[in-house]
């Protein structure tokens, strides 16, 4: 009996210390819940949800072009057509919808049915620069967290140069280390994201997004 109550006590004591490990403001801790914030929420292809199918002009070039890169990477299928306008003339416009393996990678919306991205990467933190030290482990504490990350599974069709020609944001994204800035909040559970804020980069600003 005196030795099941000893297991029984360190077992206990082990557990509760285990769960305020988990609270420690430290970077393990941090890093460890920006990544599974991150594991689901990808970046994506679009700066908001769209829904298909799509159609633009087709003289449009600079409308039609992004989506013909994804059509070059058997994500979309084109279809053109005539379309009445003013009940006289007629234009050329260029359908888009999904294909078999577009909707295999497709992200739907679940607060926007018939919306949703194409998600080609996970964010992965590489190192936390510096955090706000909050000296508590009391549930409701939150510290400002600045990061470098990388974006890794990174999807074929993301890395194809006719698709980061098109979406030069994701040329951005893929080519190298980024800084970002999140707030992250202490729960019962361990640290967890609060906010997601600024995220830069040396080269051009991305038009990826990440999905909420």
């Amino acid at each position: 009996m005196r030795i099941a109550r000893t297991l029984t006590v360190v077992a206990v004591t082990a557990a509760l210390a285990t769960g305020c490990n988990k609270k420690k403001d430290d970077s393990g801790n941090l890093k460890t819940a920006i990544n599974n914030y991150y594991d689901a929420h990808p970046e994506c292809l679009f700066d908001a949800d769209k829904k298909f199918p799509v159609q633009e002009d087709t003289k449009d070039e600079s409308a039609t072009a992004p989506y013909d890169a994804l059509v070059q990477q058997g994500l979309l299928a084109r279809t053109t057509a005539e379309k009445t306008k003013l009940l006289v003339l007629n234009k050329s416009v260029t359908n888009y919808d999904l294909t078999d393996k577009g909707r295999g990678t497709w992200r739907a919306n679940p607060n926007q049915p018939g919306y949703g991205n194409f998600c080609y990467g996970k964010r992965e933190i590489e190192n936390i620069v510096s955090h706000t030290p909050v000296g508590s482990t009391q549930p409701g504490v939150s510290s400002t967290v600045n990061y470098t990350y990388t974006i890794g599974n990174v999807a074929d069709w993301a890395r194809a140069a006719v698709v980061q020609n098109a979406y030069p944001g994701v040329r951005t994204r893929l080519a190298g280390t980024s800084n970002a800035q999140d707030t992250l909040v202490l729960t019962n559970n361990g640290w967890q994201v609060q906010n997601t804020g600024s995220s830069s980069s040396p080269k051009t600003a991305a038009d990826g997004s990440i999905v909420q």
